[in-house]
């Protein structure tokens, strides 16, 4: 399985910023990257009267759209469990996801004292990076929020190192 990296932070910190850039960064290195958004609440990809909604409807446990260029998958699932989605990435180099702060995985942390007062936590066990535009004094990496390379550079080092670029 590939490594899992959490990128973590309170409402609108930046964290969907912060991975958009760095997904462009880690592919520009040659590495495959795979995504998990945490969502907290329930949400629909698909459509209401689409044939796959129709489909889910009617009672399908797990139901699939392919196309040339696209497939997704719509399957019942149990619970937060982090651990189980991590066997439909084994085509890539690193799964990178947004959320899942109470995960047990390696967290980078953004914190945007324009927004928020504090970060999350300084303590956690988890944290291996911090990515702020305030000055911290931590026993970790502290990035600035523009300063991708220095966290790709991080990233590729530490769980990227034995790993052959697949891209």
């Amino acid at each position: 399985m590939p490594p899992v990296i959490s990128v973590i932070g309170k409402s609108k910190s930046g964290k969907t910023t912060l991975i958009e850039k760095l997904i462009p960064e880690l592919r520009s290195r040659g590495f495959r990257i795979g995504i998990i958004k945490h969502a907290f609440h329930e949400f629909e990809i698909d459509k209401k009267g689409k044939d796959s909604w129709r489909h889910k409807a009617a009672g399908a446990e797990k139901v699939v759209v392919s196309s040339p260029r696209f497939v997704t998958m719509i399957k019942d699932f149990q619970g937060e469990n982090l651990e189980a989605l991590e066997s439909y990435f084994s085509d890539v180099d690193l799964v990178i996801t947004e959320g899942y702060k109470k995960g047990n995985k390696p967290q980078i942390e953004v914190f945007r004292n324009a927004q928020h007062q504090n970060p999350l936590s300084t303590t956690n066990q988890n944290l291996i990076a911090m990515v702020t535009d305030s000055t911290l004094n931590l026993d970790l990496p502290v990035f600035g929020l523009d300063d991708i390379d220095g966290l790709a550079d991080l990233i590729e080092k530490k769980y990227l190192q034995t790993s052959k670029p697949r891209g």
